[in-house]
């Protein structure tokens, strides 16, 4: 009786894994067409990169949740994880301002 529930428990698992890499691969295929639509004005990639964020973030997530068997641990490692996400989305808010050219990192000093 327990080798049946043994392969049944096995046969679930990868029936899950299974399903969260094709969760993964749709995800770079959404990704790539995606990156063929153009969100916002001409010339201001901010909300393109915003959208390639998300799916990355999504993605990020179901690899660390179960791949990395993040979604079944304590309370120590979520709040590991979500500092890294705070940071994280502090450093890409940090990207994206820098891109805009009115702010001061692209103002170029006159040198004579």
């Amino acid at each position: 009786m327990s080798d049946a529930h043994d392969a049944q428990a096995v046969k679930a698992a990868v029936r899950k894994y299974l399903i969260i890499f094709g969760a993964l691969i749709v995800g770079t295929i959404v990704t790539v067409l995606v990156s063929f639509v153009h969100f916002g004005e001409e010339g201001s990639n901010t909300i393109n990169i915003l959208v390639a964020l998300a799916i990355a973030s999504v993605k990020a997530f179901l690899v660390a949740g179960y791949f990395m068997h993040l979604i079944s641990e304590r309370k120590m490692i979520y709040g590991i994880l979500l500092a890294t996400v705070f940071f994280f989305a502090g450093l890409m808010y940090l990207t994206v301002w820098s891109m805009e050219p009115v702010n001061l990192v692209h103002i170029k000093a006159d040198v004579p």
